[in-house]
């Protein structure tokens, strides 16, 4: 009993101390409230749909292995369409599939892609805004773009998509020879994703952005890689893996072996006896035995040049009856 009147005269005395201090017991839930307010904004959640089944190591690891498939790709896309064509790496990002698709436009380009030894289809979507500039860059349109086109590929639109699509494959390939040995073609292509279902909406999907410029127009190429396509493969896809094969020390050996197999490479070596310019109606009134004057001097030394780069001088003569030249100058 002493006891518990001790405890009630000690609860007594802190409660009226508390309301000397001027703290009302209405106050004290309140401070409580503020403390669990703050606790709940520390919290982050988590979203079950979207679960990050790809570690960082390797997402980096697909960063850097697919800016050096942008590069590549510019360099043989410019060629095939002989103009400058940019291509930049935007985004890796880990999305569901479902999320991939509804971003498409409709219709678009829609090729899958096989890609063994991976399981299931990779996907690769051509945005229509870039795709068809490129097609009219190929039938020999000029470097104005036309008006925006919305309506599915013809044939012949599909046979021209087929060779940039090669392009693309071809460099996908070679940048992923250093994780693995991908055999690349073209299933089937679609125009709107909507009617495809490659994977389970809610399964995680990786999505390469690239972003494509050519002229005044910007489009998108996006590559989807499904997580169940590369799960078995993932731990290969570290830096450890395939970045330790860059560039080494040149030995006396390799240097060697480099050189007998430029040995027997075959280059053209052209002699450029004199360059003039005339008029289009003079060339279109020549006839044979005509003669065509040149400022050059006939003592003036041969340029020579190997693959179209000029290497070496030299002076016109004859050899056991044949026309021929010897090297006098090395440039």
């Amino acid at each position: 009993m002493d006891d518990d009147a001790f405890s009630q005269q000690k609860v007594e005395s802190q409660l009226n101390a508390t309301v000397s201090a001027g703290i009302t017991p209405a106050e004290r839930p309140a401070a409580g409230r503020s403390g669990r307010n703050r606790l709940r904004e520390s919290v982050t959640p988590y979203d079950f749909k979207r679960p990050e089944r790809i570690g960082k190591e390797q997402m980096r690891a697909l960063q850097t292995l697919h800016e050096g498939l942008s590069r590549n790709f510019a360099a043989a896309l410019s060629a095939m369409l002989r103009t400058i064509v940019d291509v930049k790496l935007m985004s890796v990002d880990q999305l569901t599939y479902s999320e991939f698709v509804i971003g498409l436009e409709s219709p678009t380009c829609f090729n899958l892609i096989r890609a063994e030894p991976l399981e299931g289809s990779l996907i690769l979507d051509i945005n229509p805004t870039i795709l068809y500039p490129i097609i009219d860059r190929l039938l020999g349109g000029g470097k104005d773009a036309g008006p925006l086109t919305r309506r599915p590929l013809t044939e012949i639109e599909l046979r021209l998509v087929s060779r940039i699509t090669a392009l693309f494959l071809a460099q996908l390939k070679k940048a992923w020879d250093f994780v693995l040995d991908l055999n690349l073609s073209v299933e089937r292509v679609e125009s709107n994703a909507q009617l495809v279902q490659v994977v389970p909406p809610n399964e995680v999907v990786v999505l390469v952005c690239f972003e494509l410029t050519l002229a005044e127009v910007r489009g998108m190429i996006n590559l989807c890689i499904p997580f169940n396509a590369i799960e078995r493969f993932s731990s290969k896809l570290t830096a450890n893996c395939w970045t330790g094969s860059g560039r080494g020390a040149s030995t006396p050996e390799t240097r060697e072996a480099i050189g007998r197999q430029l040995n027997d490479a075959r280059v053209e070596l052209v002699a450029t006896l004199a360059e003039t310019r005339i008029t289009t109606s003079d060339l279109i009134a020549l006839r044979v035995g005509d003669v065509i004057t040149t400022d050059k001097d006939t003592h003036s030394p041969l340029e020579i040049s190997v693959q179209g780069i000029t290497k070496f001088l030299a002076s016109p003569g004859a050899l056991k009856g044949h026309k021929a030249i010897q090297v006098q100058t090395q440039l």
